[in-house]
């Protein structure tokens, strides 16, 4: 059934008390030496937030991917430091459209472009994939491979396995400190492995991985606004707060009219997911959330001054997310090129049409 924009909301405040919480500014800083926070994400499994998008007989909570996106945007409010979108979202509906059961875990996918390097032969892997979120915590690594003109979903244990032999990892990490790892494969045996269906391609999963990356920078774009406009009422200059300059209510007009904006893309993106394929939402909402995270972090910073420098206060923590995110999944200029490449084949008729409708005139 399809959520109502309500229910959505209702589904988002819960996951945000769960994370505010236990995703303290502390919690999160304390992730990014570790490269994890592991009592986080017991919670979140605990709450069943991890599979909410997977039909229950496929062990998943029976959701929608627009619920596991309103969860994701409680994530990105708190600066979760978890693989919530590999794990859930992106490797639990590719799984789930290639038929197979989820193995227990963390889970993450091998993004489209960090596959170039794999190959397959029989049902051992070997390649490199570069830049896995949260790869070196991987119980479980899904790969959709180009095999005979199909996509092959294949499943391959992890690092994070103990008994995994063949997979070296050389740790990296985002600006965040999220990790960002490149892992090597060395004929590792695929646990298991089914053709995906029509649709399920490296185009989709793009996608996917869009949604999700905007969706926690809509989050984090709306805790960045709410923090600086609390810290400008507090601070005081002259005898009256800061937030009573002209110069500074400049940037708090633009940071909260870009956090109003990428929230209200977002949202058109959960109700045209809810109501099937949205890729003109979601590379919209994707674009705005990238070009947000310029001009929102530039506001915050500004209005900041100083203390929004320091590693003791909280700002960097959104700040340095949004800019690693917004590089994730498609940059500024890659889903400006599709947008326009989609409304220029479209046609001028299509042009009003599209601006209205969306995904209804449109396929980028």
């Amino acid at each position: 059934m399809t959520p109502t924009h309500a229910e959505l909301n209702e589904l988002e405040q819960t996951a945000n008390t769960l994370f505010v919480d236990l995703c303290t500014p502390a919690s999160a800083a304390a992730a990014e030496t570790d490269g994890w926070h592991p009592r986080l994400w017991a919670a979140i499994d605990q709450a069943g937030f991890t599979d909410v998008s997977v039909p229950e007989e496929r062990g998943g909570a029976g959701g929608t991917p627009a619920e596991a996106l309103a969860i994701l945007r409680a994530a990105g409010r708190s600066a979760a430091a978890v693989p919530l979108a590999e794990t859930g979202l992106m490797a639990g509906q590719l799984l789930t459209a290639a038929g197979l059961d989820l193995p227990l875990g963390v889970r993450i996918v091998v993004p489209p472009a960090g596959a170039d390097e794999l190959v397959l032969e029989g049902d051992q892997l070997s390649g490199t994939a570069r830049g896995l979120a949260w790869g070196r915590h991987a119980s479980w690594i899904v790969v959709l491979l180009p095999r005979d003109g199909e996509n092959l979903v294949a499943v391959l244990p992890g690092p994070a396995l103990e008994m995994t032999t063949g997979v070296s990892v050389v740790a990296d990490v985002n600006l965040a400190g999220e990790p960002r790892d490149d892992l090597t494969f060395d004929h590792v045996p695929v646990a298991r492995k089914s053709l995906a269906p029509v649709g399920t391609d490296p185009g989709a999963l793009q996608l996917l991985g869009a949604a999700g990356r905007a969706a926690m920078m809509a989050g984090a774009l709306s805790s960045m606004a709410d923090l600086t406009l609390r810290y400008t009422r507090q601070r005081k200059q002259f005898g009256k707060p800061v937030s009573s300059f002209q110069s500074v209510q400049q940037h708090l007009v633009t940071l909260h009219q870009q956090a109003a904006l990428v929230s209200a893309a977002v949202d058109g993106m959960l109700t045209a997911i809810s109501n099937g394929p949205a890729p003109f939402e979601i590379a919209a909402a994707k674009l705005l959330a990238n070009q947000a995270a310029v001009a929102a972090t530039r506001a915050a910073h500004q209005a900041h001054g100083a203390i929004g420098m320091t590693q003791e206060y909280q700002l960097h923590q959104f700040s340095r997310r949004l800019w690693s995110w917004r590089a994730e999944y498609g940059n500024d200029r890659y889903w400006s090129s599709r947008l326009g490449s989609g409304v220029a084949s479209a046609g001028p008729d299509a042009l009003y049409p599209t601006i209205t409708a969306g995904s209804a005139a449109m396929t980028p």
